[in-house]
């Protein structure tokens, strides 16, 4: 073997071995880095254990090599469903059912239909009887009406009386079948932000205690209602705003707190298409009274003056000028267009042309205010001063106010 043989020999010799030591120490590295771990976190080998163990034991497929349907019992309870529980069983569906008239071949015959369903909420069972406040406009033309329960069972109702002015009305039927009483809360400390629930049956009774959730967007909101449909505004209705889906069929139903409450009785939508989210509800505690003089006469009882009226806005500025005789200062109030015969008004010597301006110490500008002055802060008896313009002078008159219609 020359020189150079053996030498590269030797070199060869001393690679190998410096690789060898170099594993060597390695491996012996990594033996002794791994030791530490498992000293210093002693539940990471057990846990990887598990995990295997857990992912080799859970069958993910069938011999067939279908996956196998596993059956998980979840018991969910929230203040959205205890909530829920307490008040859907007092939300009924309400069938409005009137004559139609159709051709038969033997001539006209008179026939009965559904002509609309809504909603009502159950709020008290007392001698015998169920009593369900719904919508004026749910029951409105009916001949007959049909109240169907939550579990479906269908009972004959009758109508107590309505307020187109609010649009409540309050149905009765028989109380033996009936099993949950809603229980009214209080609108006077809700707050913008505040979670409501929504229930009703939108759609028809296909839906029935449909359930919906939100928030509450405003308070006190105020809606202008023509209750004629005449073209004016008859009466500003005072809700509350909510972004809960509220649908046609929803009308009658409850808005219900997380204490299960009803706070709102459900009246309107607002459909536009540029408009989503915006529900609209009746103030419970605006309701209550409305509903407890239904009850006792059957109508709302309120102030009444026995006049016909029209804005001033409402009327050209020739007859401002000309027929009312208005001074040109004057560009608002409420003209008597009529005087009923022994009327509060006409007893005080009110008359056709006169031109109010204030009661009490309220400004009137026009038929709305005039209304809710009269209706909200007046009660049958009670006297009111009336100021108004007779051909051109102010005067005052003095008035009793008994019940009726204005």
């Amino acid at each position: 073997m020359g020189y150079y043989e053996e030498n590269e020999e030797n070199q060869n010799k001393q690679k190998k071995g410096s690789r060898t030591g170099y594993f060597l120490s390695g491996l012996g590295g990594a033996i002794i880095g791994a030791l530490l771990i498992l000293l210093a976190f002693p539940g990471v080998g057990l846990l990887n254990d598990e995990n295997d163990q857990n992912q080799t034991d859970t069958p993910t497929a069938n011999d067939e090599g279908k996956p196998i349907q596993q059956k998980v019992s979840v018991d969910v309870s929230s203040a959205v469903t205890d909530a829920v529980d307490k008040a859907s069983d007092a939300v009924v569906g309400i069938s409005n059912i009137q004559q139609t008239s159709f051709w038969s071949g033997k001539g006209n015959e008179s026939s009965s239909a559904e002509a609309g369903t809504g909603s009502g909420v159950v709020y008290k069972k007392e001698g015998g009887k169920a009593y369900i406040v719904t919508n004026n406009h749910v029951i409105e033309n009916a001949n007959e009406l049909e109240v169907t329960l939550s579990d479906g069972t269908k009972l004959p109702a009758e109508l107590q009386g309505s307020d187109p002015w609010t649009d409540l009305a309050v149905v009765v039927v028989e109380a033996d079948k009936v099993k949950t009483v809603a229980e009214f809360g209080t609108t006077e400390k809700l707050k913008p932000g505040e979670p409501v629930i929504a229930i009703g049956n939108p759609l028809g009774l296909q839906f029935s205690g449909s359930v919906t959730q939100g928030i509450i967007s405003g308070v006190e909101r105020t809606i202008e209602v023509d209750i004629d449909e005449d073209g004016q505004v008859d009466w500003n209705a005072e809700v509350i705003q909510t972004d809960a889906a509220i649908n046609p069929g929803n009308s009658g139903g409850a808005l219900v707190n997380m204490s299960g409450q009803v706070i709102g009785i459900n009246s309107m939508k607002i459909a536009e298409n540029a408009v989503e989210g915006i529900g609209l509800s009746i103030p419970i505690d605006s309701a209550i009274p409305i509903i407890s003089d239904i009850e006792k006469y059957g109508e709302v009882k309120r102030a009444y003056l026995g006049v016909n009226l029209a804005s001033v806005e409402e009327i050209s500025q020739y007859h401002q000028q000309n027929t009312l005789k208005l001074p040109k200062k004057v560009t608002s109030g409420v003209a008597i267009t009529g005087v009923q015969s022994n009327s509060p008004a006409g007893k005080a010597g009110l008359k056709e042309f006169d031109v109010i301006v204030g009661m009490d110490n309220e400004d009137i500008h026009d038929i709305v205010e005039l209304r809710k002055y009269l209706y909200n802060e007046k009660k049958i008896g009670d006297k009111v001063k009336i100021t108004y313009y007779r051909d051109g002078k102010k005067e005052t008159a003095e008035i009793e106010l008994s019940s009726g219609d204005i």
